[in-house]
């Protein structure tokens, strides 16, 4: 298969890049190779956003949409197709301030500037994509927006006012980015590479130069095809967790085989009966359509890591990776989920549940993918509730996260899952809750029935996030927070239960009485 150098839209031109290792990061092209050093190194693990910049990829509809990431995990490769920004390519050519930069002199939103470019790279994000005659960004979009930038000086207020206001056609003049020529550009390198992007990278194997291969295909057959012949490479989505391996265990990671470019594989469908969200799908987009759906799934769709990490990251990814404190599966189980694996031209379907074998062990057989996940439509009879818990609200890994279904007919339970992250080696149901649950009435003496069978489901380990014991204790009221939400009478409303609805309603309170005469 011919080779390529990686294309990608960068400062008003198509730039070509050849030679460098498949996992060389984006962040250390920047620095290192260009000399553009705008944007910073902090953490090289997608955790602090000094990295941030937005990357510009060509949907399905062929339009131009724009991304913040994190620079310091995103393999070089994977922009091959793309338009890269960074803060450098914010000023006008005059030298004048782009407004997103100005907001941030005017609010005083920089302090000692190592994070600064990060920040000004996730607003500029919200900035292109915030729809016109919106008017300014809400505090919760800001929020969202800069829930993956870090700042050490613990300026926050200041930087969310100048996100705030930096719409503000009063005070700055609008500043758009023009897409069409980045839209040409893309398309040619798109039609040079190919059906498939193949590169070879130099890279290090034991003292000695060798070469690891990149491929990007567009097809799923493409893809399969290269599977079978290439068993041994390792799939990359977002690199939100393997991107590690390279920047903090300086593993060599061989041969890359990336779904980024496979368009079956990042499709979301829905029928009567299923939703289907291929397995290249960004968290961001497989939580947007899971919420139409599941409702309440979306505070854990808001807590998942940050913006730039489901940006970047997969859902098919966090699956696969079978992280028993992984925040998706447990809730994909207790919705009765379906994986889809494939190898070759075959394709075969399991539940969810029964895809973790151990430990980071999963059914995968040799050559075989996550194709896609399907997911029932909810059922009118359907009561359900994710919770994470966790030492932060943003951006932190789970000590307990717990997804709880039951279908409740004429007050009595016809059916029950129950999945937990995080009290186990791997995602796992509660079967012995289920069964104390299952044929009951859906009230207070069956759930404490439940909560007692949860000592035969889990004896959960105690490590630097919580104590065994804790972990039983939360997992017990989790149950209990769950009836008290669902109950027949006197019910608790999600609004009821969200902790930042009376902070939002007492900052709408004070803002107005600021206002009054």
């Amino acid at each position: 298969m011919k080779t390529h150098p990686i294309r990608f839209y960068y400062r008003g031109a198509i730039r070509e890049v050849s030679g460098v290792p498949v996992t060389r990061t984006v962040l250390q092209h920047l620095r290192e190779d260009l000399r553009c050093t705008g944007t910073k190194e902090g953490c090289a693990e997608g955790d602090c956003g000094a990295c941030t910049v937005v990357v510009g990829e060509l949907d399905a509809h062929g339009e131009l949409g724009l991304k913040a990431v994190n620079a310091c995990i995103r393999f070089l490769p994977t922009l091959d197709g793309c338009a890269l920004f960074t803060v450098e390519d914010l000023r006008a050519a005059g030298g004048a301030l782009h407004p997103v930069q100005q907001a941030l002199v005017d609010c005083h939103g920089s302090q000692c500037g190592f994070c600064t470019p990060g920040f000004t790279m996730s607003m500029w994000a919200l900035y292109e994509n915030h729809p016109a005659g919106a008017g300014l960004p809400t505090r919760d979009e800001v929020a969202t927006a800069l829930s993956g930038n870090l700042c050490r000086c613990t300026g926050y207020r200041p930087i969310v006012e100048a996100a705030q206001q930096m719409l503000d056609s009063e005070r700055y003049e609008h500043v758009a980015l023009d897409r069409a020529p980045i839209v040409q550009a893309l398309r040619r390198i798109q039609a040079a590479s190919g059906e498939t992007f193949s590169y070879a990278g130099a890279d290090v194997r034991g003292g000695a130069f060798g070469e690891n291969r990149f491929w990007a295909p567009t097809s799923l057959d493409a893809f399969a095809q290269l599977r079978t012949e290439h068993p041994n490479a390792l799939i990359l989505a977002g690199s939100t967790d393997v991107g590690l391996w390279a920047t903090k265990q300086l593993r060599d990671l061989g041969d890359l085989l990336y779904t980024g470019r496979v368009r079956e594989l990042d499709a979301i469908e829905r029928d009567a009966a299923m939703l289907t969200i291929g397995a290249a799908v960004t968290l961001e987009q497989a939580y947007a359509a899971l919420v139409v759906d599941y409702p309440e799934l979306a505070e854990l769709g808001k807590r998942f890591a940050s913006l730039p990490v489901r940006n970047a990251g997969t859902l098919g990814g966090n699956v696969a990776n079978a992280s028993p404190i992984g925040d998706s599966m447990p809730a994909l189980i207790a919705l009765d989920t379906q994986i889809v694996l494939r190898r070759g031209r075959e394709t075969r379907s399991m539940p969810l549940d029964a895809f973790y074998l151990g430990y980071q062990k999963t059914a995968l057989d040799t050559g075989e993918f996550v194709a896609a996940l399907r997911i029932p439509r909810p059922a009118p009879t359907l009561r359900f509730r994710t919770y994470k818990v966790s030492k932060r609200y943003d951006q932190d890994i789970s000590a307990v996260c717990a997804a709880l279904a039951i279908d409740v007919v004429d007050g009595a339970i016809t059916s029950a899952r129950i999945a937990f992250g995080g009290m186990a080696a791997t995602p796992k149901r509660a079967a012995h809750a289920e069964a104390a649950l299952a044929g009951g009435a859906w009230d207070e003496e069956t759930v404490h029935r439940a909560m007692d069978a949860l000592a035969a489901d889990y004896q959960p380990l105690t490590d630097l996030r919580a104590s065994s014991r804790y972990r039983s204790m939360v997992a017990r009221n989790l149950l209990l927070r769950f009836w008290l939400e669902t109950r027949e009478h006197e019910p608790l409303a999600l609004a009821e239960v969200d902790a930042f609805a009376f902070d939002d309603a007492h900052t709408h309170t004070q803002t107005h009485a600021k206002e009054a005469p």
